[in-house]
């Protein structure tokens, strides 16, 4: 079970990537708040349907749980809107290794402490070297582009945004 939580896991990282690039290009045409309007606006309909259809019965409902537990849908927000923003002048892969990295970190920093009622996983050298390795990774992945963007300006004499 792990393993399949793992790979569904693995799949919705690969669908934000494709959902950044698509909000990208259509923050570009539209808007970056449009854009994030339009991605909230659809998800609260899938999800709304979802929930109608889906969703068993809890003994709580949101007007039942600790108020600090809603400030969670206010983080999506942000993310949307720098996203939209990011990929638009970075490209998708170093603004997706960008948020991971920043996922990472607080995920590390959130099971260290027990943050947010969390179970406490101690910080060690491997989930350190992770942190390392992916903050390794973006500076190549961000270098990569900046060479390319050069290249290509070389080649056309057209000056870009990125870099």
């Amino acid at each position: 079970m792990n393993i399949l939580m793992i790979f569904l896991a693995v799949i919705g990282g690969a669908v934000l990537s494709v959902q950044a690039a698509i909000n990208g290009k259509l923050g570009c045409n539209v808007g970056v708040f449009r854009s994030a309007f339009l991605t909230f606006s659809v998800g609260a309909l899938v999800t709304a349907l979802l929930i109608f259809f889906f969703e068993p019965k809890h003994a709580l409902t949101l007007l039942d749980v600790p108020k600090w537990q809603l400030l969670g849908a206010l983080c999506g927000v942000p993310y949307i809107v720098i996203m939209v923003l990011a990929v638009q002048r970075i490209g998708a892969a170093v603004a997706t290794v960008a948020v991971i990295l920043g996922q990472l970190t607080m995920s590390m920093l959130i099971d260290n402490f027990g943050w947010l009622g969390n179970e406490v996983i101690h910080f060690s050298a491997t989930r350190l070297g992770a942190v390392v390795c992916l903050g390794i990774a973006l500076f190549f992945i961000y270098s990569s582009n900046k060479a390319n963007v050069a290249a290509t300006e070389k080649n056309t004499g057209q000056v870009s945004e990125q870099g």
